[in-house]
């Protein structure tokens, strides 16, 4: 089945992404806690509790299109997206920091 992110950055530019082999939930989990504290990205919200919507947005805004420039890094990320949520179809607009469905 084919899973697709779109991911929509500050400046109004979007890369469109999509994957048939997204990881399973525990890799997804490992490879966005480990690129959110590579990347050196802080929780959103005061009480430190960190959800994937938060690790999603915060990974692709510390990244930036630069990021996504790389192809496989860009892979892996919507394979994490997909795995991690577990949907067929995932925004990360960075505009409106809201990760949709």
């Amino acid at each position: 089945m084919r899973h697709d992110v779109i991911v929509r950055f500050q400046d109004g530019e979007e890369v469109n992404l999509h994957t048939t082999s997204p990881m399973e939930l525990e890799a997804a989990r490992r490879w966005l806690d480990e690129e959110f504290q590579r990347l050196g990205c802080e929780p959103a919200r005061a009480s430190g509790k960190i959800l994937f919507a938060d690790k999603l947005l915060a990974v692709a805004q510390a990244a930036d299109a630069a990021g996504f420039a790389d192809a496989a890094w860009a892979d892996t990320y919507v394979r994490a997206a997909a795995g991690a949520l577990g949907k067929t179809l995932v925004r990360v607009d960075l505009q409106a920091t809201q990760v949709g469905y």
